[in-house]
């Protein structure tokens, strides 16, 4: 990550962004989803269990040998410093959790499970979810397991190996994907790729999240090219996250919002 380039664009984005009221926002169905989603603070039974295993694992000591198939570059890593470094913080996680219980999704897929946590929020919205998450590295997959039995979540598929080979596997065997996570490969080729072999099993009603979308001016680049796909109707720019919606019944729009 540049981290220059980074606070400039949130910079920018602070000054230019909507609050997240809804105010501005023209379309019924995106207002609604202002209001009732991105406005919304209740806490469900489920938060606590799963931030009070994110705590654990900030002290968790152990070493994990890194397989990144993005950068090509192997790396040892605590789970401590996973955790405190490349988890999505627990608004983001309630944030997608929120979605996928609004929006009733039950095909859930997820690119790059890492060690669980977003993952347990996004199964955990409902126990009809059929929530397939894909994860490279295979000892970080061992211990996303042991974090989802910890929870006590029986609703998770966890597909090990590099994600260039198993998504295509996995949405070989997908009837429709109702909600779609991208926190995989930080490069544009790769997430316009994902993104490209998804849209085969979308439908009006489907949600994709694309995570960081301003960490490097690539992935600001892959961003913008999803945007003018076709097949896209609207988006929300929160800054970390890209919500693309594909609703035909959405004029051709995209908002900044501050979350």
């Amino acid at each position: 990550m540049n981290h220059l380039h980074y606070i400039l664009k949130y910079i920018s984005h602070f000054f230019l962004a909507r609050n997240t009221r809804g105010f501005g926002v023209h379309s019924p169905f995106l207002f609604q989803f202002t209001r009732y989603v991105l406005c919304e603070k209740n806490s469900y039974y489920i938060f606590q269990s799963i931030e009070y295993l994110r705590s654990k694992l900030k002290k968790d000591s152990r070493k994990v040998g890194i397989t990144d198939f993005g950068t090509g570059r192997n790396r040892t890593e605590t789970v401590s410093e996973i955790t405190n470094k490349s988890l999505k913080s627990a608004k983001y996680g309630q944030l997608l959790f929120r979605m996928v219980h609004y929006f009733k999704a039950r095909d859930v897929l997820e690119l790059g499970t890492s060690l669980g946590i977003t993952t347990s929020y996004l199964a955990s919205a409902s126990s009809e979810i059929h929530c397939v998450s894909l994860e490279g590295c295979l000892e970080i997959a061992e211990i996303a397991r042991e974090n989802i039995d910890k929870l006590a979540i029986k609703n998770i598929e966890l597909v090990t190996g590099n994600i260039n080979n198993t998504l295509t596997v996995v949405l070989d065997q997908t009837n429709k994907l109702d909600f779609v996570f991208i926190d995989a490969n930080h490069q544009s080729k790769a997430i316009l790729n994902y993104f490209n072999l998804c849209l085969s099993k979308v439908h009006s009603n489907s949600v994709i999240v694309i995570d960081d979308i301003y960490w490097s001016s690539d992935m600001e680049t892959a961003w913008k090219k999803i945007k003018d796909f076709p097949q896209v109707m609207s988006t929300i720019d929160l800054f970390e996250l890209g919500i693309v919606f594909f609703n035909p019944d959405l004029h051709k729009k995209h908002y900044k919002m501050r979350y």
